[in-house]
C-alpha cells in the first residue's frame, strides 16, 4: 500500500465538486457488498488503516490521513475506508414485477427509504422521474445499500411518459382523495406512483393512472410522510407474497 500523492488528492477533491457521476462510499458494509456484486466500477480505495480486512481484488488501495478522508467523505463521521467509484447504469427494461415510480421526489431520505421498502416488498423496479439522483450519498445511506440491488432507472418526466405509453404500463397514484388501499384488488402487474413531497403527483403522470389510492387515517392528520405511505401501500399490494 502506498501513500496517495498530494496531486491525486487535489484532483479527487476537484472531481468531487464537478463530476456528479462519482461515488464516495464511506460505509464499509456497503463497499463490501458493492464490490462483491460488481455494481460499481471502483477507481480506488482510500484508507487510514495499515491493512484492510476484506478483499478488494485488483482495486488500488492508497493510504491517507484522517483529515483527507473526512474532506472527501460525505458523512460527518466516516469510517476508516472510502471507496471512490463510478455507478454502473442499468439498461431500462419493462418491469417483470410490480414497480415503483417516484415523481419528482427530492428528499434523499424519503427516496432511500422507498427504495429499501421496494426491495423488501417485492417491487423490484424503481423509476426515479426527475427525482434526486441515485448516487446521492444520503440516499445511498438511507437505503442501506439497497439502491445497488434494485433495477433503478433515472428518467425525465417526458421520457417516463413516453416509456409508459409505449409499453402500456398500468399505473395507480397515491393521493388522499383516492379509494381505500385496503379495498383495492388487482391481478395485473402495476406501478405505484408516489408524488413530490409538497405537490403530489404531477398532472401529466396522474393522467396516465387508471386509479388513485390512499391510506385511511384518523381525522386531524392530513397525510403521511412519502416514505411511510409509499412503503405501506407497496406492502399491502404485495402482502400475498409473504403468507
Amino acid at each position: 500500500m502506498k501513500n496517495a500523492s498530494k496531486n491525486f488528492i487535489l484532483n479527487l477533491k476537484k472531481q468531487k465538486r464537478e463530476n456528479k457521476s462519482l461515488l464516495f462510499l464511506a460505509h464499509t458494509k456497503i463497499i463490501k457488498d458493492c464490490l462483491k456484486k460488481g455494481v460499481i466500477k471502483p477507481l480506488c480505495i482510500l484508507t487510514t488503516l495499515e491493512n484492510l480486512d476484506f478483499d478488494v481484488g485488483e482495486v488500488e488501495i492508497l493510504k491517507v490521513d484522517e483529515k483527507t478522508l473526512s474532506q472527501l467523505a460525505d458523512t460527518k463521521t466516516p469510517q476508516k475506508v472510502l471507496c471512490v467509484a463510478y455507478l454502473t447504469q442499468d439498461v431500462v427494461e419493462i418491469p417483470k414485477t410490480n414497480f415503483l415510480v417516484l415523481d419528482r421526489l427530492q428528499d434523499p431520505g424519503n427516496v432511500g427509504t422507498l427504495i429499501r421498502s421496494a426491495k423488501a416488498s417485492g417491487f423490484e423496479y424503481v423509476f426515479l422521474v426527475d427525482s434526486v439522483r441515485k448516487n446521492n450519498s444520503k440516499l445511498i445511506s438511507s437505503s442501506v445499500g439497497a439502491v445497488f440491488d434494485n433495477k433503478i432507472f433515472e428518467m425525465t418526466k417526458q421520457q417516463f411518459i413516453n416509456f409508459a405509453i409505449d409499453n402500456k404500463l398500468k399505473l395507480i397514484s397515491c393521493d388522499m382523495n383516492g379509494e381505500n388501499i385496503f379495498n383495492f384488488k388487482s391481478t395485473e402487474k402495476i406501478g405505484i406512483v408516489v408524488g413530490n413531497e409538497g405537490q403530489g403527483v404531477s398532472k401529466e403522470i396522474a393522467n396516465l393512472c387508471y386509479k388513485t389510492v390512499k391510506i385511511p387515517m384518523k381525522e386531524g392528520i392530513e397525510s403521511l410522510n412519502a416514505g411511510v405511505s409509499g412503503s405501506l401501500i407497496m406492502y399491502e399490494i404485495n402482502k400475498h407474497l409473504f403468507k
